[in-house]
């Protein structure tokens, strides 16, 4: 029944990945094209790349005419959007991104295409094949509409048999719609995604194809896919069995009787299994035709250790053994099993996934990449030993599952369906939303299920917020929220039904997380067979401790369902950076992200993975920056900054080799903090991640020492002092080198300046570092922190030039040892009250034990709250440290900035 739907909607379909096609350049208005074609299989492929033109925004009723004149128009190239989105705020002509040159424009997008075909393509049922337009699109042919998709990322075909002139000009219309699905009346509010920190670039992004097939044909109606499903049946080291099912359409007007003939090659070109069967077709009739192969001493597919391929072919023969037409694609033979408590097993062997989130856009182009930009992708994860890829959050092109395939990476693919499914202010989905879902997890499948790669089809992501989003944001009632578990008990059947072969997965957010009283969570993990859970504790909420105990907490909530950390990361800025990543609070929604805080939240999230294996997968978060337009954070606008790589794929950040040094058997050497080139303090740590078994720094030319098995491949000098001027670091170990070089002042060697309870220290009139040397106490701020797309509101404080440094604190008992050069130093210390009345906070502060400000009572000595108060004095450092202890009688001490000054 979904099936007629889907074929009266719009009829949709994929050609496999391994048929030929080839681009043409169109130099006249409507010039003839060669096709590419496989003679012997009856099926031809012909690539409408060049000669496209193009208008943002509406557009005469008149569009779709062989005479309305399109002279004006842009002329593009297919794949193409309009679309370019996001760009870092430093350094903007060094990007092709900047604020003048980005197109944030979501509505409408019209393609003109003028072609001829070729005599060859007498006699055949011919089809347009888009790999994607984005979100909705309409196609007209000489000005007859062929039909319509609801869907910016699967591939579909429109039949374009009876509109074609096959002796002349054909005029090909497209209507693509990239329009936000909110507003009462908008045109995709019942296509998904409804919403998502990701920007839905309009477009014909993917290529788009002509294909010509004799009218007895493998069926190119089928939600996408290739008219062909093959599935592992059973495998092992001596025998496998292939079950290949195949749909066949006779779209002639006379009974055919066909042979359908199914092989499957090996790397050599020998034929492993073959078997074939015959069909009586009806005119007008497309009926599936299932075959098992049967193959002895199976090459099976290994992931990364052996992704061993064969062909799979499979022919169409008529009444006299002449081929009509033929499918190959690439074949990987294995099993796959997931066990709660011991992880993913690939042929029975454990296999630990290590994984990345990927989205599919890239400064310049956007969504509209090639084959070459996702094969350097790819490159990319696979340099620091990536064996894993979710595809998020929603389907990707061939091209990386075919990458995939080759190279032995495991994914998890997955529908739009993300953090909404009903109108804004709706608890009920409308039955058209619920539809699309439908059609889109069968397109899904229907498109990816021959490749080995794919393990799991994930039906939802973060689908489980519940009402702990403010009214204003969701419009629902009376705290009420969606019940997410209706769609999602759906889609699990459809996926279930589509392909009883692989599990189910969803990612979670939300659940066993601390929220306020009166916040109802719904339990989504158990709609699907894998669970998963986004979590991003020390980042959003909690601390990076928080991680390990609430996972154990799940999986004992759930014993037998798998779990899997599907998310996991922090923001990375490049050109911020911190003294001491514990030295403040971090601003998740805002700009204070710097570099070294992102590869603290891997440091400490790498530890809490490796020691559950029980976690059938990790994902971390995410492989590359890429475009959003709800965030104003790091130093970037509308691009969310967690990925490893920058958006430009120019930067590979410091966690990027964490990975490397930890997943990869290349020889890895990273010196951290490279971007940080003039450094605040004389005296640092350096680490160095390194999977040498010993690894030496070197500063100056000087050897620091050789640190030998660090853990989490994390080696740390501590304590270094740097040198006036200059200093060279080298590290070295295993074959392998780094090098970076520091800067520091003479003003940053002879003294010390601390922007207390600063992660990063703020712009003033003399410069400081970010908190640090300190030991106890906890940082705090006045800023009001950024919230979902509101900037942070800055504190104002009397008697102060430099508020954003006097508006940070450390409180409680603490102390600070400052390594210093011995010798005689001015100590200026800045308070300033948040917000006690007289007499609530009374402390001192001692000197290397020796007391030099006494009974302290800010508010009562400054006349309230946020009024800088200073109080100075002369110490003499002796043994190269100085000790300051701010020690309470009454509430908690407390100091803003620290000055040491010679």
């Amino acid at each position: 029944m979904m099936m007629d739907r889907y074929r009266r909607l719009i009829v949709a379909g994929t050609l496999m990945s391994s048929l030929v096609t080839t681009a043409y350049a169109q130099t006249a208005p409507a010039a003839s094209v060669a096709a590419v074609a496989d003679s012997a299989a009856g099926r031809t492929v012909q690539t409408l790349a060049t000669g496209w033109r193009f208008h943002q925004g509406d557009a005469p009723a008149d569009v779709t005419a062989g005479t309305f004149d399109d002279s004006a128009w842009e002329s593009v190239s297919v794949p193409h959007t309009w679309n370019r989105v996001g760009f870092y705020r430093p350094d903007p002509q060094s990007h092709i991104h900047r604020a003048e040159t980005v197109n944030k424009a979501q509505g409408l997008g019209w393609y003109r295409q003028r072609f001829t075909v070729p005599a060859s393509f007498s006699g055949k049922r011919i089809w347009i094949e888009f790999d994607a337009a984005s979100r909705i699109a309409s196609v007209w042919l000489n000005g007859k509409k062929l039909g319509d998709h609801a869907g910016g990322f699967s591939r579909f075909r429109v039949d374009a048999t009876e509109a074609l002139v096959k002796s002349g000009e054909n005029l090909l219309v497209v209507r693509t719609d990239n329009s936000a699905p909110s507003g009462k009346d908008a045109t995709t509010a019942d296509v998904l995604p409804l919403t998502g920190d990701f920007f839905v670039h309009g477009g014909l992004y993917r290529p788009v194809r002509l294909v010509a097939v004799d009218p007895v044909h493998i069926d190119l109606a089928d939600f996408g896919g290739s008219g062909v499903l093959a599935t592992t049946a059973s495998a092992s080291a001596t025998t496998a069995r292939i079950d290949v099912r195949t749909r066949i359409t006779n779209a002639g007007r006379r009974a055919s009787a066909t042979r359908v003939a199914v092989s499957l090659i090996d790397a050599e070109g020998r034929t492993a299994a073959s078997t074939q069967t015959a069909l009586k077709l009806a005119p007008s009739v497309t009926q599936d035709a299932a075959l098992t192969l049967d193959v002895a001493n199976p090459h099976r597919w290994q992931g990364v250790a052996d992704p061993y391929l064969y062909t799979l072919s499979v022919d169409v023969l008529d009444s006299r053994g002449r081929v009509i037409d033929r499918v190959r694609q690439p074949f990987g033979i294995r099993t796959i099993r997931v066990d709660p408590d011991k992880g993913l097993f690939l042929n029975d062997q454990h296999v630990q996934l290590r994984g990345v989130g990927y989205h599919q856009d890239r400064e310049g182009k956007g969504w509209a990449i090639d084959a070459s930009d996702v094969a350097a992708d790819v490159a990319i994860m696979r340099e620091i030993g990536v064996n894993a890829i979710r595809l998020t959050h929603y389907q990707h092109g061939q091209t990386i599952h075919d990458l995939a395939d080759r190279y032995g990476l495991l994914v998890w693919d997955e529908i739009p369906l993300v953090s909404a499914w009903t109108r804004r202010g709706e608890l009920e989905p409308r039955a058209a939303l619920i539809d699309n879902a439908r059609q889109q997890m069968r397109e899904l499948i229907a498109q990816n299920g021959n490749h080995p790669s794919v393990i799991t089809w994930g039906i939802a992501n973060e689908v489980d917020f519940g009402n702990s989003f403010p009214a204003f944001l969701t419009g629902y009632p009376d705290g009420k929220s969606p019940d997410p578990l209706p769609l999602l008990r759906t889609l699990q059947e459809v996926a279930h039904a589509a392909d009883p072969s692989r599990p189910t997965a969803l990612a979670t957010c939300c659940e066993g997380r601390l929220f306020d009283k009166g916040t109802a969570i719904p339990t989504t993990a158990v709609a699907a067979d894998l669970g998963g859970a986004n979590r991003y504790f020390g980042w959003y909420f909690g601390v990076p401790g928080d991680l390990g105990p609430h996972l154990d907490a799940l999986h004992a909530l759930r014993p037998q369902q798998p779990l899997s950390v599907t998310e996991y990361g922090a923001g990375g800025a490049t050109t911020i950076h911190s003294d001491n990543v514990l030295g403040g609070p971090i601003d998740s929604r805002g700009l204070t992200q710097p570099e070294e805080y992102q590869s603290y939240i891997h440091e400490e999230a790498l530890k809490t993975l490796n020691a559950r294996p029980y976690l059938w997968g990790t994902f971390l978060w995410n492989s590359f920056d890429f475009a959003t337009t709800i965030r104003t954070e790091g130093d970037a606008q509308d691009i969310n900054t967690k990925g490893l790589v920058t958006y430009d794929r120019s930067i590979r950040k410091d966690a990027y080799y964490l990975y490397q040094a930890n997943w990869s058997a290349t020889p890895t050497v990273h010196i951290t903090g490279r971007r940080y080139v003039d450094r605040a303090y004389r005296v640092t740590d350096v680490r160095v991640y390194s999977n040498a078994a010993s690894t030496d720094l070197l500063l100056n030319g000087r050897s620091l020492g050789v640190l030998r098995d660090c853990p989490e491949r994390i080696c740390v000098w501590r304590d270094v002092a740097l040198a006036e001027g200059s200093n060279a670091l080298v590290a070295r170990g295993g074959g392998a080198e780094d090098r970076v070089a520091w800067t520091l002042s003479p003003d940053a060697s002879a003294n010390v300046r601390i922007d207390a309870g600063a992660i990063v220290a703020a712009p003033a009139t003399r410069r400081f570092g970010s908190d640090s040397f300190f030991t106890g106490g906890k940082p705090g701020t006045l800023v009001k922190p950024a919230d979902y797309g509101k900037p942070a509101v800055p504190a104002v404080i009397a008697g102060t030039q430099d508020s954003a440094v006097a508006a940070t604190y450390r409180e409680g008992r603490f102390s600070y040892a400052i390594p210093l050069a011995d010798g005689r130093y001015a100590v200026t210390l800045t308070f300033v009250e948040p917000s006690l009345a007289a007499g609530a906070r009374v402390f001192d502060v001692r000197a290397n034990g020796k007391a030099i400000v006494k009974a302290l009572d800010i508010a009562a000595t400054a006349g309230g709250s946020s009024k800088a108060l200073v109080r100075s004095a002369t110490v003499t450092v002796r043994g190269g440290k100085l000790d300051l202890s701010f020690e309470p009688s009454k509430g908690d001490a407390i100091v803003s900035a620290i000055e040491v000054t010679r």
